[in-house]
């Protein structure tokens, strides 16, 4: 049951207040062994890096087993009946025409609609390497690529760093993947976003906010000062590096997220739920590669 604005109060300070990072032993839990003993305030289902393409693996990435991995983690999802889904980003992998990619994106895209009808997609570079921006929104009904949206009392950020460093927007494979960047009209409405919002915040991002490698958005020192200055956000979660990892900056707390396309195999799956209850606590429950993580 949702949560109503007077029944949820995490601000930043008071959930920090004695609060440390708890990872959970071993790599997240097998399917279907998510405890129901108690019943979330709010729960969202996350994905990352699908990479899905009707090609031969290349390296460890196997592109055409992300529809098998995806139909697990529906199964997951609709028996665990998170409020919405988040895709955080590299849904299709890059192609060499414009029709083999939209044919990418609307194989993987009826498979992913069908779990859930409320649904966020976070845009990747691989997304818009051959794409354009509006093509990939079009095709999966959504109207922009970075807005602000309220469930239960907490309110949600989707950020977009596909963008240059000149600002220009990615697509048409006019862009580098280790040139990403929040333009000025996005932090400038984000700072406004934030200085609207009197409720806790999580954000979704693709590219990593808290990293001054190839992976990392390289502007984020900007994006995190915007958000730290709110003093209401919680967490940023986030893909692109495939990899499980998590930094805690100013205060708020920076999680990536396993990339799904990575190994063959069930075995090699990754995908999650994040509670946030009532009483302040954030527990993001990770089946198979992905980790497991408590805030309180």
């Amino acid at each position: 049951m949702p949560l109503s604005n007077s029944s949820i109060q995490i601000g930043r300070r008071a959930f920090l207040r004695g609060g440390t990072l708890v990872l959970t032993a071993g790599c997240g839990v097998a399917p279907h062994l998510l405890s129901q003993e108690s019943s979330p305030g709010l729960r969202v289902g996350l994905i990352t890096d699908l990479h899905y393409a009707d090609k031969s693996p290349a390296g460890n990435r196997h592109y055409r087993e992300t529809l098998t991995k995806l139909d697990e983690a529906g199964q997951q999802f609709q028996q665990d009946r998170p409020t919405f889904l988040v895709e955080l980003g590299d849904l299709i992998d890059a192609a060499d025409s414009v029709d083999v990619e939209l044919r990418y994106l609307k194989t993987v895209n009826q498979k992913f609609s069908a779990i859930s009808h409320d649904r966020h997609y976070v845009l990747g570079n691989h997304c818009v390497d051959t794409l354009k921006k509006e093509e990939f929104l079009g095709s999966v009904e959504q109207q922009r690529s970075y807005y602000s949206f309220d469930r239960g009392g907490v309110h949600f950020i989707v950020l977009d760093s596909c963008f240059r460093s000149d600002g220009e927007p990615y697509g048409r494979k006019n862009s580098k993947w280790t040139d990403a960047n929040v333009p000025a009209s996005e932090l400038e409405w984000l700072k406004s976003d934030l200085d609207a919002n009197d409720r806790p915040v999580v954000v979704f991002a693709h590219q990593r906010m808290d990293v001054q490698n190839n992976h990392g958005v390289k502007n984020n020192a900007e994006v995190r000062r915007i958000l730290e200055q709110s003093g209401n956000v919680l967490a940023v979660f986030q893909g692109h590096s495939h990899q499980n990892d998590w930094n805690e900056i100013g205060g708020i707390h920076y999680c990536t997220l396993v990339a799904m396309v990575e190994g063959s195999g069930e075995q090699n799956n990754g995908y999650s739920l994040l509670d946030i209850t009532a009483d302040g606590t954030l527990q993001l429950t990770g089946f198979r590669k992905q980790d497991s993580h408590q805030w309180k």
